[in-house]
């Protein structure tokens, strides 16, 4: 089959689920998390069980295969360390990714990869009014080591290769991706307690 006339993988996630990223905006506006540290406390709770969610696939054979230097993604450690420095305890909660596998998995780390290139924003407001930092409470919100821009790339280019052409197999990381931002938009108003008032 010949899938040269179709958009890319990247192109399509981004057009897709749109609507979705949105909806985290206003979930992160509603929440208010940089109003004060316990607030922003909550904000890492759901960040730390995103991440083990999307941490859970890096297990896998296939997913490591579709992206070559996934062992330095992921933020679950960062998000862990982030919550000690703000006295907060780590929330338990069953993992939800254990029957997620390739290609779906690839919609989850676009979903958490897309966060880590949009927190340059979070980051400059957890620095300028909590007082935190890369070292302290801020880990989660960090660049990685080769910036922000180069680290989405390389993820880019690795959603964009010709395995992932085929429209079906797209289909299916655009399923995993919606999926992943209805896990994160359901932690956020577990942990912002929003659920009572958007009903």
């Amino acid at each position: 089959m010949n899938h040269h006339n179709a958009p890319p993988l990247s192109q399509r996630l981004k057009a897709e689920t749109a609507e979705q990223h949105e909806r985290m905006h206003a979930l992160m506006a509603q929440g208010n998390p940089f109003a004060d540290r316990e607030s922003y406390a909550h904000f890492v709770s759901a960040q730390y069980l995103f991440q083990r969610d999307v941490e859970n696939l890096f297990r896998d054979p296939a997913v490591k295969a579709a992206v070559p230097d996934l062992e330095a993604r992921g933020r679950e450690d960062a998000s862990l360390a982030d919550l000690a420095d703000l006295g907060a305890p780590a929330p338990q909660q069953a993992l939800v990714t254990d029957g997620v596998s390739m290609p779906a998995a690839l919609g989850w780390l676009y979903v958490s990869e897309g966060s880590t290139l949009g927190a340059a924003f979070l980051f400059k407001e957890a620095k300028e009014r909590l007082g935190l930092s890369e070292t302290f409470g801020a880990r989660n919100l960090a660049a990685y080591p080769q910036g922000r821009a180069l680290a989405w790339r390389a993820f880019v280019a690795s959603m964009d290769a010709p395995a992932l052409a085929d429209p079906a197999v797209q289909d299916q990381v655009i399923a995993g991706a919606n999926a992943a931002y209805d896990r994160f938009g359901s932690l956020l108003e577990q942990h912002f307690s929003l659920t009572a008032a958007s009903t």
